[in-house]
C-alpha cells in the first residue's frame, strides 16, 4: 500500500551466523528472535487446537440434539406430562393383532387411556384395530408410513411419510392427528419446518423409555415400569416397525402388574390431544 510503512517481522539467520560464523555460511537458518517465533508457534497451536476443539463441541451438540428426547435444538418437543400428577402411557409400532387387543382390554379394564403412535403400513394391514383404538377413547399420532431414520431424508420425504400415514389413519379411523413421533426419536432441523407447514401441533417423545422393543422376560420390564413417575410420559411399544404379529407379552404382563397398583394409588392418565403441550387426564378407576 502506498505510502505505508513496513513492519518487519522476525528475521531469520543462518545458524552459523548467530554463532559467530560468516554470513556466506549456507546451513540451516536459525530465528534471530527465537521467544517470537516460539509464540507464534504456540498461538498457531492453540488455535488450532481451539478450533478443533469448537467444531468437535459443535458436533457432539448436534448429535444430541438429534437423539435426546429433551433436546429443543431442532425445534420444541412435547416430553414431560401436562400434569405432574397424572402419567402419559404411549405405544409405538402398532396395531399389531398379537398384543393390540389384549393390551386395550387391559387398559379399560383400569380406566386408563394411552395414546398409540402407529406406523401407516401396519394400519393398512389392520385398519379394525387402528379403529377399535380410537373407538376405546386412546389417541392416535403419527409414527410415520415405514418407520425410517427421519434424520437423513429429505423435507419432501418427510412429508411423504407423514402424509401417507395420515392417510391410512383417516381412512381407518376418521381420526386426522396432529401429533407426531420420530421413528427413534431421531430428528434433524428439517423436521420442524415441515411441521409446522403442515399444521402439526408438535413432535411428541418421551421422558421415561421402558427399552421393550425385543421379546424379554417381563421381570426387566416390570422393574422398569415401576420406576415411572407422575408428570412423565413412558414410551413403550406394542407393536415392531418390521415384523408382523411381534411378541410383546412382556409390555402386557408388566401393565398387569403396575396398573393396579397405579389406580389403588390415584394416578391419573394422560392422552395427548390435538393443543400443543396439553395432555387430557382419564382418572383411573
Amino acid at each position: 500500500m502506498t505510502g505505508a510503512a513496513r513492519v518487519p517481522g522476525p528475521r531469520c539467520l543462518p545458524a552459523a551466523q548467530v554463532h559467530g560464523a560468516s554470513r556466506t555460511d549456507t546451513g540451516p537458518r536459525s530465528c534471530d528472535n527465537s521467544s517470537v517465533c516460539a509464540r507464534m508457534i504456540g498461538e498457531d497451536s492453540i488455535l488450532e487446537w481451539a478450533a478443533g476443539l469448537g467444531i468437535g463441541a459443535a458436533a457432539g451438540l448436534s448429535a444430541w440434539a438429534a437423539v435426546s428426547p429433551w433436546s429443543q435444538l431442532f425445534g420444541p418437543v412435547l416430553s414431560r406430562a401436562d400434569s405432574p400428577q397424572a402419567m402419559a402411557l404411549t405405544f409405538d409400532d402398532g396395531p399389531n393383532p398379537a398384543i393390540t387387543p389384549a393390551l386395550l382390554d387391559l387398559l379399560e379394564r383400569y380406566g386408563a387411556r394411552g395414546t398409540f403412535f402407529m406406523i401407516g403400513r401396519h394400519v393398512r394391514a389392520h385398519p379394525e384395530l387402528a379403529r377399535d383404538v380410537a373407538a376405546r377413547g386412546h389417541a392416535i399420532g403419527n409414527h410415520t408410513e415405514t418407520h425410517p431414520n427421519l434424520l437423513w431424508l429429505s423435507p419432501r420425504r418427510i412429508r411423504e411419510e407423514l402424509d401417507r400415514c395420515q392417510d391410512a389413519l383417516i381412512s381407518a379411523t376418521g381420526v386426522s392427528p396432529r401429533w407426531m413421533r420420530p421413528p427413534y426419536g431421531f430428528r434433524g432441523p428439517q423436521l420442524a419446518p415441515v411441521l409446522r407447514r403442515g399444521g402439526w401441533a408438535g413432535m411428541a417423545l418421551w421422558s421415561r423409555a421402558m427399552f421393550d422393543w425385543k421379546p424379554q422376560p417381563p421381570g426387566p420390564m416390570i422393574r422398569r415400569l415401576g420406576r415411572s413417575r407422575r408428570g412423565e410420559i413412558v414410551l413403550m411399544h406394542d407393536g415392531d416397525p418390521f415384523v408382523e404379529g411381534a411378541d410383546r407379552t412382556h409390555v402386557v404382563r408388566a401393565l398387569e402388574h403396575w396398573l393396579p397398583r397405579w389406580a389403588g394409588a390415584g394416578v391419573e392418565f394422560e392422552i395427548l390431544e390435538d393443543e400443543p403441550g396439553e395432555l387430557q387426564p382419564a382418572a383411573a378407576d
